[in-house]
């Protein structure tokens, strides 16, 4: 046997979350390590922890991540002798493997050949169905009776490239979009059509396996709860496989033999679909560690980023992978708006604290919280990226022990500066269904988004916290030009007009009026609260006999107030607005800084409700702007290729009653 090459620099060819996943353990294994950054991405965290850093110039993935050629130029600059590519970007591109092992590094991923088999899902699904793997079937010519389908990129994921049709006039649209959207994100515009689950169940098996001819299936993980086609919650073992009796040892099979089929080494995953009855089909390989890897590692022990340095090394794998023990459930933390149809943002990340949370790769027993984060407390979530922002995931003895933590710790996080798919995420967690282990593909359709995306905190507590923002601001004023001494602030000596301060919320806008005097806090429409301590960060209330802390914190004319009763995001309304802030009505702005990649109406076109009149790509997906009303553009000052910043006027669309006036 031919004795272990050993790794002693490794430069992660990727960004943020994964990146640092990586290091964690190459400094484990004294592993020196280099990371690469564009420019968007210079005061990144990953950047900081990495032993050396290599500048690719640009912002856009295409002229940074999607270098090979800067990537293995960086390698050999800072003396690296192996390369792992984390995930996304080259992670699944077999010229760069080859480029990279050509370059005379060690390549921490499968044999060049296993990751050209699996590139093409078009081919992939043929090389499966050979080795005796269920697949579904591809339609060359769908029909009225195939409704309805799904137009899938064949190269790349995580989403990209997909679209569902249901009537089979928008087929040929949708299969354009679906191509200019993959040939951005992967460069690669090839599609195919297959038949749609409307419901189904996406399981994946963990396979690791090493050129010794070992092949390990390590545990199967259910992703079924997605949005976009990209996966949202993902937890291990499946709820659908604990139930079907026998249903693991086939998926097993299925995995093991998809794995053996292209002689793979390394970490990689084998996805399929599967319906209640457990009858499951390949859906694709992906051929790197996949994001939710963390799930398996917490049910195993297993570091699976060790695995793959030592797989690469030329180790061997123990002839048996070790048995899972409780259960793990991981959340993938975003920066979007899912009652806006998952709308990704952008913005300063004032603060991101996720209590108890660990960076472990083992989930600390009995139970325990991990945090794989890409950000910080300060972090800039921009344009250019996935907004992914972490993963959370807990470990327990059984599911429901999982579930509740997983979501109590998540309602208790600090994330001051974008929105986030934070409560969703909490709802979920929470619901009865999940709770029963009813998930699959439909789970954000069958439950209603608009109540699955509702704010943690109701009506009332965003008015109670609104109250607790205001006395915090006049507390902070009063610190900030101290008068009275240690007088709780707004109280007056004398009988005066009530102090006001209006903010508004995603419930609404909240007038505060109130007075602080010798007799106590006196606000109105608040007739059961008490003051009992006031400070710029925190305000305690009696509120009908019960004592509530309020945790307040201030960025420009933002404001989150955090409380046991849930989290609120305030913003104060100017007393004065500026008139040049106005828009005309109609105006359509950028809801994001982005790129119009394409234009479909022109001035003076007459233009229906909903129908889309440009897209604008940011973070790695398009987005539709969609008139408002029926009506008639008036204005169109953007074209194909402008960048616009967030709040730009895209199009100004007169509405139909407006006709004449």
């Amino acid at each position: 046997m031919t004795p272990p090459t050993p790794i002693t620099s490794l430069l992660v060819a990727n960004r943020g979350e994964i990146a640092r996943r990586v290091f964690r353990t190459a400094r484990d294994l004294g592993i020196a390590t280099v990371a690469v950054y564009s420019d968007a991405d210079a005061d990144s965290p990953h950047v900081r922890e990495a032993d050396a850093a290599v500048r690719l110039p640009g912002a856009s993935p295409s002229e940074t991540y999607l270098r090979s050629d800067l990537l293995i130029q960086a390698a050999l600059d800072a003396g690296a002798d192996a390369v792992h590519p984390g995930y996304g970007f080259l992670s699944e591109n077999a010229a760069f493997a080859r480029a990279v092992i050509g370059a005379g590094l060690t390549w921490v991923g499968p044999p060049v050949e296993a990751i050209e088999s699996m590139g093409s899902k078009i081919e992939s699904k043929r090389l499966m169905a050979a080795a005796g793997v269920p697949v579904l079937a591809d339609l060359a010519d769908p029909t009225e009776d195939d409704l309805p389908l799904l137009v899938k990129a064949s190269a790349g994921g995580g989403g990209r490239g997909m679209r569902v049709v249901r009537e089979l006039g928008a087929l040929a649209g949708e299969v354009e979009a679906a191509r200019s959207e993959a040939a951005s994100a992967f460069g690669d515009p090839t599609v195919f059509v297959e038949p749609y689950l409307e419901t189904g169940h996406h399981i994946e098996v963990q396979v690791m396996a090493d050129r010794h001819g070992t092949v390990w299936a390590v545990g199967e993980r259910e992703c079924s709860i997605q949005r976009r086609h990209q996966k949202v919650v993902e937890e291990a073992p499946s709820p659908l496989v604990e139930r079907i009796a026998g249903m693991r040892d086939t998926l097993f099979d299925a995995a093991r033999k998809a794995a053996a089929a292209i002689g793979y080494e390394g970490a990689g995953t084998v996805e399929f679909l599967a319906d209640d009855s457990g009858r499951f089909y390949f859906l694709e390989m992906n051929t790197r560690l996949q994001v939710e890897h963390p799930v398996t590692e917490c049910v195993t022990g297993l570091d699976l980023v060790a695995l793959q340095l030592s797989v690469a090394e030329g180790a061997p794998l123990d002839p048996r992978p070790p048995a899972t023990t409780g259960h793990a459930i991981e959340v993938r933390l975003y920066a979007e708006d899912p009652a806006l149809d998952w709308r990704p943002q952008s913005g300063t990340l004032h603060r991101f604290e996720v209590p108890g949370a660990t960076a472990e790769f083992a989930c600390p027993g009995p139970r325990g919280l991990r945090l794989d984060s890409g950000v910080e407390s300060g972090s800039v979530v921009g344009v250019h990226y996935d907004p992914m922002l972490a993963k959370v995931i807990a470990w327990a003895p059984d599911r429901t022990a999982a579930a509740r933590a997983l979501g109590g710790a998540l309602a208790k996080a600090r994330l001051h500066g974008v929105v986030t798919n934070r409560d969703l995420l909490v709802r979920v967690l929470r619901h009865p269904a999940f709770l029963a282990g009813d998930t699959d593909t439909a789970f954000f359709d069958r439950h209603g988004l608009a109540a699955l995306a509702a704010p943690l905190a109701d009506e009332d507590t965003e008015a109670l916290s609104a109250l607790a923002a205001a006395l915090a601001d006049a507390e902070a004023n009063r610190v900030a030009a101290p008068v009275l001494g240690r007088v709780p602030g707004g109280w007056r000596n004398v009988v005066s007009q009530p102090q006001v301060k209006s903010y508004t919320g995603v419930r609404g806008e909240h007038e505060i009026r109130y007075r602080v005097s010798r007799a106590g806090l006196v606000a109105d429409g608040f007739p059961g609260a008490t003051l009992v301590s006031a400070a710029p960060d925190e305000v305690a209330l009696e509120v009908g006999g019960v004592l509530r802390r309020f945790a307040v914190a201030v960025a420009g004319r933002s404001v989150w107030v955090e409380s046991a009763l849930g989290p609120v995001a305030l913003s104060v309304v100017e007393r004065f607005p500026d008139p040049a802030d106005q828009v005309a009505a109609g105006s359509l702005l950028a809801p994001m800084p982005g790129t119009v990649v394409r234009v479909a109406a022109r001035v003076g076109d007459t233009v229906a409700a909903g129908q889309p009149l440009l897209w604008l790509e940011a973070m790695k997906m398009e987005h539709r702007i969609v008139a408002p009303a029926d009506g008639v553009v008036d204005e169109l000052p953007v074209a194909v290729g402008d960048q616009v910043d967030v709040g730009r006027v895209l199009a100004v669309v007169r509405a139909a009653e407006q006709e004449g006036s």
